[in-house]
């Protein structure tokens, strides 16, 4: 039965106390967590609900050994126990009585310890000096209530209803604010008469605190006002800390810093930096402002990774395995990484130029930086600077100012915590510039290996050596970064995928992913590639997989709705059920035109997202000679689209137009997508081919686009970004793509699929561009005139090789 008692010398379960401790006659309800607390409340549960319970002799000690706890303890019974959800474990206990620890039986698990039994006589013999003894202690102790008033009326009555002056003692005891160490002390006085003496000495002890505590009030209240509530409250708690002669706040706030100080290998500078901030602070008074500014600047300084590096290892066969596992494609990015991994093995130091990978969104730069920092083993930080326009951003601000912080590059490598991190400048192409300075001149120095390792930060005011950190940089428009700035980083492209490259990504990567999201493993659902093809072609238009991976995750959550309702044990995908969960799809894969048609022309951008096809259309009215350009056009496509104009009109006799059409005809010229701002030299040749098509009413073969700048006399010069234009166009199902001849050296650059499925024919002139581009017209459209065979037959210079487009 719980409560019966055993022999007077037995084995109990212990259960280690932190901070508490339990007299006889107390009831207390308190949590246990620790294993081998738990284990010893289910062996006391499983008996008799009884077990002793001691207080240790550190409470910061976690795991307490046998030598950690004091040798007198309260046997106590368990009187209720409720798990909480945390975990833990609530128990209402009472104490019976005191017990001496004579031998630990049992230290692996939970402690089991024989014990002696201490308890107090059940009707001790009152003698004249103990019931003097307890009246004096009623006494005192009535007083200390009235002074503290932290005992309230029914407590108090309580208590002085209790004959037993043992438990009178212990009970009153239970009630006084004091330390572990001293109520053990009373616990461990096994004579009542002595017990009640040492308490009459406490509670003496207590009333002198609290006349003095009053007092101190009364002085400190006459000399404070009423607006100063919070200063004349921290005076009193210095008047109570000085009279007890315990330490300042102050003071043991600086011996706590002076610790820290002392435990961390700081450089000479550093170190001499913080004992003077610590010295200033100890001087300074516990209620100015000023004292929290400088507390968090020695935090800082102590928490700064200044000599502390991760071990690094470089292993490039690791490294490619990680790269190939975790990215598919890429393998230009990839050898270059490892290039870079490699001159940092030979030369055990960080040299060479930063790494700035540069392409589409969605392309997997922030992934590539990633698993570079899982190949050297090192710590990854991702700061992104998109919409960042001020400097102090990246400098930090000057403690001078309220709420100063370091910027964020020294934020950073707080939160690494070693000086050799692999360290990401995320979006670094979308900083911005205002009347707060300019945040990438400040980037300078940070990129700059010849000035890195002695880093300015205004908040910390130390040079910070930065030349261990691997930085890595992404950016979608590199020409968006300032020259300087990009002329410290070496640029890596990644153009984007191809359909092949992101079939093989969705089955591999993306696919498994969202399934584990979605808890749909095995066989629960299962996606074809003709799904996946579908998805690709039909539901996206990118160079990355972003969307991708979103139509992915959207159609195994339709999947796991319906396996879920129970409407199905698994699902097949087919097209028809794509259909269904993401409606019709968005684009049409193949064509860019269902039809050849007149005035109609492709063109091949480059844009921030990859490539993409441009659609010209020319109208051709009779008119006074105008030119519209629709199309949200910016000032280089317009005059672009002027030059092509002034081509056709020096060709319109080779043409068959008369030479006076610019004063009889009005042309528009428009590009479709109005609302999307569009500029660049690279439509010329587009532009001239639909104006020439307009005019001579022969249409343009949807099977070519083309991408050139051309100039007045019909020259076609080389443009910028043919890899992600011709990606643009094996997405769209152009056969035939004209390019400038002087871009022959990018054709490398383009992926073998991609070269194997498109005709890639080199201009030099746009007489070569309409040659391959205009078909016969069609015999029953009436042309607006004449054209003459034979000088349009001359057209095409003789160089130019028959049969190269078909």
């Amino acid at each position: 039965m719980p409560g019966e008692r055993r022999t007077r010398t037995d084995v109990w379960p212990l259960l280690p106390l932190r901070g508490l401790l339990v007299f006889p006659t107390m009831v207390l309800h308190f949590d246990v967590g620790r294993e081998k607390s738990v284990k010893a409340l289910e062996r006391a549960m499983a008996a008799d609900h009884m077990l002793l319970l001691t207080s240790q002799e550190d409470s910061q000690v976690d795991d307490p050994e046998a030598d950690d706890l004091f040798r007198v303890g309260t046997l106590a019974v368990v009187k209720q126990m409720m798990k909480l959800p945390n975990g833990t474990i609530r128990v209402l206990v009472e104490g019976l009585e005191r017990c001496r620890i004579e031998e630990f039986v049992r230290t692996e698990g939970w402690f089991e310890v024989r014990v002696t039994r201490l308890p107090d006589p059940e009707s001790p013999s009152m003698s004249p000096e103990l019931e003097a003894m307890t009246r004096q202690v009623l006494h005192q102790f009535e007083q200390y209530v009235k002074l503290s008033k932290k005992i309230d009326a029914d407590t108090y009555a309580a208590l002085v209803d209790i004959a037993h002056p043992g438990k009178l003692a212990d009970a009153i005891a239970s009630h006084l604010p004091l330390k572990v160490k001293d109520k053990q002390e009373l616990l461990e006085t096994i004579p009542i008469s002595e017990r009640l003496e040492k308490l009459l000495q406490i509670l003496s002890d207590e009333r002198e605190v609290l006349e003095l505590e009053r007092k101190i009030n009364q002085r400190v209240r006459k000399q404070m006002e009423r607006t100063q509530k919070e200063y004349y409250l921290r005076e009193q708690m210095k008047a109570i800390q000085r009279e007890l002669g315990d330490k300042e706040g102050r003071g043991a706030e600086v011996d706590e810093l002076r610790e820290q100080l002392a435990k961390k290998v700081l450089p000479a500078e550093v170190h001499e930096r913080v004992e003077k901030e610590i010295d200033r602070l100890e001087r300074i008074p516990v209620a100015s402002a000023e004292g929290t500014v400088v507390r968090n600047y020695i935090d800082w300084l102590l928490a700064l990774p200044w000599l502390e590096s991760a071990p690094s290892r470089v292993d490039l066969r690791h490294a490619e395995r990680i790269l190939n596992a975790d990215h598919f494609g890429l393998e230009k990015v990839k050898e270059r990484i490892l290039e870079f991994l490699a001159v940092q093995k030979l030369t055990e130091r960080q040299t060479g130029p930063i790494i700035c990978l540069a392409g589409p969104p969605g392309v997997g730069k922030t992934s590539l930086a990633k698993s570079v920092a899982r190949a050297l083993s090192r710590p990854f930080i991702r700061v992104s600077l998109g919409g960042v326009r001020d400097e102090a951003e990246i400098r930090g601000h000057r403690r001078t100012y309220v709420g100063a912080m370091p910027g964020r590059i020294i934020q950073g490598m707080r939160q690494a915590g070693v000086r050799n991190p692999v360290f990401l400048l995320d979006e670094i192409d979308k900083m911005a510039s205002d009347f707060r300075g300019d945040p990438a001149s400040a980037m300078l120095e940070v990129l700059d290996p010849e000035q890195n390792h002695a880093f300015s930060d205004h908040y910390i005011e130390i040079p910070y050596d930065l030349s261990d950190v691997l930085f890595i940089a992404t950016a979608n428009n590199v020409w968006a970064i300032p020259g300087p700035l990009r002329d410290r980083m070496e640029v890596v492209h990644l153009s984007g995928y191809t359909e092949w490259e992101k079939l093989h990504i969705a089955r591999h990567h993306l696919l498994p992913k969202q399934r584990d999201k979605h808890a749909l493993g095995g066989d629960k659902v299962r996606v074809p590639d003709e799904v996946l093809l579908l998805l690709i072609r039909n539901y996206t238009r990118e160079a990355g997989v972003r969307q991708l991976d979103r139509l992915l995750a959207a159609v195994c959550r339709k999947a796991a709705r319906a396996i879920a309702s129970g409407e199905r044990r698994r699902v097949q995908v087919t097209p028809a059920l794509v259909e269904e969960w993401l409606g019709p799809a968005p684009y049409r894969y193949g064509l860019v035109e269902s039809e050849d048609q007149v005035g109609v022309a492709t063109g091949l951008a480059w844009t921030e997202a990859g490539g993409d096809t441009l659609v010209i259309e020319v109208s051709v009215v009779p008119g006074k000679g105008k030119l519209l350009l629709t199309g949200h056009l910016g000032d280089v496509m317009q005059e672009s689209a002027q030059t092509a104009l002034s081509y056709v009109r020096s060709r319109a006799k080779q043409l068959g137009i008369p030479e006076d059409f610019a004063e009889k005809l009005d042309i528009h010229i428009h590009v479709p997508e109005g609302a999307i701002p569009k500029d660049g030299p690279s439509a010329g040749i587009t532009i001239a081919t639909a104006i020439a098509s307009a005019l001579t009413q022969r249409p343009v073969s949807r099977l070519v686009a083309m991408t050139g700048e051309i100039t007045l006399r019909g020259r076609v010069l080389p443009i910028g970004g043919l890899k992600e234009k011709s990606l643009a166009a094996h997405r769209a199902g152009v056969r035939t793509v004209l390019y400038p001849k002087d871009n022959e050296k990018d054709l490398r650059d383009i992926p073998a699929s991609v070269r194997d499925e498109i005709e890639f024919v080199p201009v030099s002139h746009m007489d070569e561009v309409l040659r391959a581009a205009l078909l016969p017209a069609d015999p029953h459209t009436t042309p607006l005139f004449a054209p003459d065979p034979a000088s349009l037959a001359s057209m095409v210079p003789e160089s130019y090789e028959e049969g190269a487009h078909q």
